[in-house]
């Protein structure tokens, strides 16, 4: 017979299905886990050395948790995942609006019922997955929303004066007894409610209207919190922050290769974008690093922090930007080129918050920054760094492909170019072979344009070359040829 299976209180007593706390049951599920060398945080990357060894920590230690960090550092999953370390299946009195243990009711309605029905109570089963609530603070929760209130319909209907304690009606915390509770952006809640979780963190206690209930609440509290909440909107109030057992610093990914995980985890891809767009491997580091200069640039508030979802936002664009542009052409397929990355511009205006400088250069200024910093920070990794000025005895590896630009009145790449014309137009370039074949010998034929255009934008990066943004695509001329044949 199966654990599930068990109908009533009398059932339960003689299985050997144990009591216990959901805190001890999270412990005793991890420590399992820990002794067999299974996961306990799956799909969580970057955190194996720091914060899930902490988070295992104070589960250990039965703490109610906070998780303290900037926007898009996975701490709401962080804590939804905390949910498979609870047993799959957990009794209650059937009809329990507060999931009443049947070894331990607090609930009048429970403790009646298994009075006067005894070894034949009614038993239900809730699911470990149904055993999560979480709730975003906003100033207008109310003690109401969370705890509860007192429901004069429910005393009319039952010809109840408000005298009685079954007038009440349980809030979201109480209904979530027994269960992990999550409290997103916390220093958004207004201080007199934070007062109000107080004795629930500590003694159980909960007041509603004057009804003074002793409720020994069951439940493993989750907060999450962005320091940038403390001086912008709201603080956690002293008392409430000394209840709670530990607080977890999360932080972004701190390598181009765990970003990019991530990021390939998380971008929702339709199978025909992934089958039929080539996305060279350049491409994702650029993506990523994009994310990291961003966090260092002077226009972008430091405080608010750069959350994953830029990578994520903006590898879906890129994604739906060549296919679009494969769509329009009547082709096939198609592969990333470096011109579509002006169709990320879009996720990342709606990510960043700038600071006065970035306001006055503008989102679109700003993110069209970010892209050629990052082109620069990888050039140098693929490439001879390219210097300002060079004496006259030293070999400029670039020196033959400045001087066809020199020759050149402009070379235009047209977006809607079909692969064909826009794999010739840069095999024109003759210069960009040699040097690809000299420093990149390896590289993969699908690659091969991707990398010939990336070496012509950190050209202009690097002040080698200029280009002007047409209608339908990008002109490139040398810095200073175009103006002295202007000139002459």
């Amino acid at each position: 017979m199966k654990i599930e299976d068990i109908q009533t209180l009398g059932e339960l007593k003689a299985s050997d299905w144990t009591s216990r706390s959901i805190k001890e049951e999270l412990r005793k599920n991890l420590i399992a886990k820990l002794q067999n060398g299974a996961p306990t945080f799956e799909g969580i990357h970057g955190y194996e050395n720091t914060v899930i060894p902490e988070l295992e920590r104070a589960i250990l230690s039965r703490h109610n948790i906070n998780l303290l960090g900037l926007r898009g550092q996975a701490k709401t999953r962080l804590a939804r995942q905390m949910v498979n370390l609870l047993d799959e299946w957990m009794p209650i009195v059937a009809g329990s609006e507060i999931n009443d243990d049947p070894f331990h009711p607090i609930s009048r309605y429970a403790t009646e019922l298994i009075a006067e029905k005894g070894d034949v109570t009614p038993i239900a089963w809730v699911h470990r997955d149904e055993r999560f609530a979480e709730k975003l603070a906003t100033p207008d929760v109310t003690v109401a929303d969370i705890i509860g209130d007192v429901d004069p319909i429910k005393a009319a209907n039952l010809k109840l004066s408000y005298a009685d304690d079954r007038v009440i009606h349980y809030g979201m915390i109480p209904r979530a007894n027994r269960s992990i509770f999550v409290i997103n952006e916390l220093p958004d809640l207004q201080a007199r409610i934070q007062v109000a979780l107080f004795n629930i963190l500590q003694e159980g206690d909960i007041q509603i209207r004057g009804f003074k209930l002793r409720l020994p609440l069951d439940m493993q509290f989750v907060f999450t919190a962005n320091p940038e909440d403390y001086t912008n909107r709201g603080s956690i109030v002293t008392p409430l922050k000394d209840r709670i057992g530990s607080q977890i610093l999360t932080h972004y990914p701190e390598d181009v290769a765990t970003a990019r995980t991530i990021t390939e985890q998380e971008a929702k891809l339709d199978e025909r974008q992934k089958e039929k767009v080539h996305v060279p491997d350049l491409v994702k580091d650029l993506l990523e690093e994009i994310s990291f200069v961003a966090r260092d640039s002077e226009f972008i508030d430091e405080k608010s922090g750069i959350s994953a979802r830029m990578s994520i936002t903006a590898f879906e664009n890129l994604m739906s930007t060549a296919e679009r542009r494969m769509l329009l052409s009547g082709e096939s397929h198609t592969a990333i080129r470096f011109g579509d990355l002006m169709g990320i511009v879009p996720a990342i205006t709606g990510k960043v918050e700038l600071v006065y400088e970035g306001e006055q250069e503008g989102a679109a200024f700003v993110a069209k920054t970010l892209i050629g910093d990052a082109t620069k920070s990888l050039f140098d990794d693929q490439f001879p760094k390219i210097e300002k000025l060079t004496k006259e005895s030293d070999h400029d590896p670039y020196e033959a492909l400045l001087a066809w630009f020199f020759e050149q009145s402009g070379f235009v790449l047209e977006d809607d170019l079909s692969d064909t014309d826009y794999k010739a137009k840069l095999d024109s370039i003759t210069p960009l072979t040699a040097l690809i074949t000299k420093y990149q010998p390896d590289i993969e034929a699908a690659d091969l344009y991707f990398m010939k255009e990336f070496i012509l934008w950190a050209l202009v990066e690097y002040k080698k070359l200029s280009k002007y943004p047409l209608s339908n695509g990008m002109r490139f001329n040398d810095l200073y040829g175009s103006y002295i044949s202007g000139l002459s």
